[in-house]
């Protein structure tokens, strides 16, 4: 985690970092003024508090009340050497606790990541940097012997070459990656995370049977999502870059709706018309890009050669956004290894998706065939001996497609976890399975797993899906764990031989899609150093349905965000018409405007909570719509999940709504005690909304031009350092 400290009056210092702001000070007979903990006081309540953290995550995950544990810790120091300390953490439990409970929360305690960083003794590093924003070098930790030359099946080149290939093109993109977190709870199964020192909100997830296979593939994961734009998919891009020469890419291509928003012609192809807009209701003005939202320039499409006869059809930047997310993206040392990692995926998803919606019952993989991977049963056995049992399966569907299954069952919650893997080779389709089933978990984290249910309905439901892509959480029918499976076991192998293996293995899964009757469209990006594509496959490998991009579509962001962004600049007309499109417009009172607007607000400030329902609250009671106001609050403090100090400040405006809106109460003789209950500056506000001094309460006044948030402006340069490396790779002056 990159923190940036600034130095402020005296000594007072402030440190900054995600989107935190942390001050510190000094005691008064240290020349400070006391008006903040010290940084060694930050240092000693850290551990105290993460003590307390894995105290709390234990008893929660077994519904053990809190209420009358009690925790402290002191620190004890040595008279003859003051950096010589005891920390002394000390727990008290109720009576009515376990024995097998009290053992738990005080091991949970050796579990304290502090704890653990200050006992193994991080190695501090010292040095001058010309310039903290311009320093790129990267802050990865893992650094493997000079001579190491570890090949894997799936990489063209050693781990150690692709993994310095890649750190060098993000560094050399300006971008500084910094390790978030590293797991390794089962023998050969790693994961970590990783992101952007500067904009976190970028940040990928590997995985893999060693720590350099899951840094490489967190990097890989890094650098395809940067060469496809996916960071800063659905996200308002600021006005300077909607109006540059290009916007996603040099070599994209804006066409303007024809007649009555009819589609150009210029996009998609007959094939994609039939899968998009069967019913002929697609408009052009549903194809807009979220990114620029600049309509005057049409609709934004991208180039995708046909993989039958080479021809380039052009699709809107918004449909592949909309409907395949980070489907179908890949990234490799060459453009073959690329691809096979891109198609393995699709099939992963696709095949998941079809035997998870039919309920099919997948076959087990034998045990000699097993034990022909001895690393990944020594990782099986690990969770096994956790107590989870794990069933192995072949999901294949009779040796068609190369993909496997490693499904995890948790007997403690009823819960279930069903992990897919692909690769042409059986052994890599396997492993995937299992390390895709870890991937940033922890054995607690398997207590949240959702239980298998007999409702077919709820298994094949669109969201269900959409659940397994983005984090395999979705539910399971109980018919998959049916002992009469739907296929025989085949022990496959898709895999390529020789030097050009991924070659051989890509045109492979090229065929098995031509088999099928698909059509294949591709895309190659290699502005940035690296080689990344994006493969999609009408009809089989979206994850939305088709219907979003008529129903659902994230360009409805354009109806709001201009209007939203200059709330505290709109007349009682404006809000009025805005009022009318947030009712008119089939939107969840509960989603968030972030979301909706493409905007990314600090999540710690209103702007970062606020959802439709308050917004809609907000303005009724700008335009002093009172009653409707009223009616809202009450729905807002029935489902409040916002700060504390944000539903006090409402549970102040509904009694003070009630006094105004009662012909027989008089406000003067309530509001004392409504301050004594309250607070002088929580009622202030409360009277300022209902007269008009206040507006909009909490929201800080900003614009289309993004003044004071700074977390949206730190996306926006995350993805500049693209647009300008792109820019000058295609001979464009920024």
């Amino acid at each position: 985690m990159e923190i940036k400290v600034n130095f402020l009056d005296k000594l007072r210092l402030e440190a900054k970092f995600d989107d935190f702001t942390v001050i510190a000070d000094q005691p008064i007979r240290y020349k400070g003024d006391g008006s903040a903990p010290g940084p060694f006081d930050y240092f000693l309540a850290s551990s105290a508090l993460c003590a307390a953290y894995f105290v709390k995550l234990y008893c929660v995950n077994r519904n053990i009340s809190t209420e009358n544990i009690r925790l402290s810790q002191n620190n004890i120091v040595d008279p003859e050497n003051r950096y010589q300390q005891i920390f002394k953490i000390q727990v008290e439990l109720p009576a009515d606790i376990s024995e097998a409970d009290r053992r738990g929360i005080l091991r949970s305690i050796e579990r304290c990541t502090v704890k653990k960083v200050v006992q193994a003794g991080p190695e501090f590093v010292i040095e001058e940097v010309e310039s903290l924003d311009a320093d790129a070098q990267s802050l990865l930790t893992l650094a493997p012997a000079d001579d190491a030359s570890t090949y894997i099946v799936g990489k063209d080149l050693p781990l150690e070459q692709t993994i310095a290939n890649m750190s060098g093109i993000l560094a050399k993109l300006g971008i500084k990656i910094e390790i978030a977190s590293w797991r390794n709870i089962v023998p050969n199964v790693w994961s970590l995370h990783i992101r952007d020192a500067h904009s976190p909100m970028c940040f990928t997830n590997g995985k893999g049977a060693t720590k350099e296979s899951a840094l490489a593939s967190a990097l890989g994961e890094y650098i395809e999502r940067t060469n496809n734009n996916h960071f800063y998919a659905g996200a308002f891009w600021g006005e300077d870059i909607a109006n540059a020469p290009f916007v996603h890419y040099p070599n994209e291509r804006w066409f303007k709706p024809g007649k009555k928003d009819a589609l150009p012609k210029e996009i998609l192809d007959a094939h994609c018309r039939k899968i998009y807009d069967p019913e002929g209701e697609l408009r052009g003005s549903h194809l807009y890009d979220t990114n620029s939202g600049n309509t005057e320039r049409g609709i934004c499409s991208l180039p995708y050669v046909r993989q039958s006869d080479g021809e380039v059809v052009y699709f809107p930047s918004n449909l592949v956004e909309n409907l395949f997310v980070s489907n179908g993206m890949s990234a490799g040392n060459t453009l073959a290894e690329a691809q096979v990692q891109c198609l393995s995926e699709i099939f992963e998803r696709a095949v998941k998706r079809e035997i998870l919606e039919g309920e099919i019952a997948l076959p087990d993989v034998p045990e000699d065939v097993l034990a022909k991977y001895p690393g990944i049963v020594a990782g099986i056995e690990g969770l096994e001996g956790q107590g989870f049992p794990v069933l192995v399966k072949d999901a294949s569907l009779g040796g068609e497609y190369p993909v496997m299954c490693v499904t995890l069952m948790n007997p403690r919650t009823g819960g279930v976890f069903a992990s897919f893997g692909a690769h042409p080779s059986f052994e890599v389709a396997l492993e995937r399975s299992l390390t895709e089933l870890l991937q940033g978990r922890s054995f607690e984290g398997l207590n949240d797993l959702p239980q298998p249910t007999f409702n077919s309905e709820a298994v094949s439901e669109s969201n269900n899906f959409v659940e397994h892509f983005i984090d395999s959480s979705g539910l399971v029918s109980w018919r998959f764990f049916s002992a009469k499976t739907d296929y025989e076991f085949v022990e496959w192998d898709f895999s390529g031989k020789g030097e050009n293996s991924n070659a051989e293995e890509a045109a492979t899964l090229f065929g098995i899609l031509e088999g099928m009757g698909k059509e294949v469209y591709t895309a190659v990006y290699d502005e940035l150093g690296a080689i990344a594509c994006r493969i999609l496959v009408p009809g089989y490998s979206e994850v939305y349905p088709v219907d979003d991009l008529i129903w659902d579509n994230t360009n409805k962001a354009l109806l709001f965000r201009k209007d939203i962004l200059n709330l505290h600049r709109l007349d009682d007309a404006a809000l009025v018409d805005l009022l009318d499109r947030l009712d008119n417009n089939e939107l969840d009172d509960y989603s968030d405007i972030a979301t909706l607007i493409g905007i990314e607000f600090d999540e710690n400030t209103d702007w970062g909570q606020l959802t439709v329902l308050e917004l809609k609250l907000l303005i009724n009671l700008a335009l002093k719509q009172f009653d409707v106001a009223q009616e809202l609050v009450g729905a807002f403090l029935q489902y409040n999940d916002n700060t504390v100090e944000r539903g006090l400040f409402y549970q102040a405006l509904n009694v003070v709504l009630e006094v105004q809106l009662d012909d027989d109460l008089e406000l003067d003789d309530y509001v004392a005690n409504f301050r004594r209950m309250f607070g002088d500056a929580r009622m202030d506000a409360v009277i300022g909304s209902i007269d008009g001094s206040v507006r909009f309460f909490g929201l800080t006044p900003t614009s289309i031009k993004l003044e004071g948030l700074d977390r949206h402006h730190r996306l926006i340069d995350s993805y500049r350092k693209l647009h300008t490396a792109r820019g000058a790779a295609a001979g464009l002056a920024e």
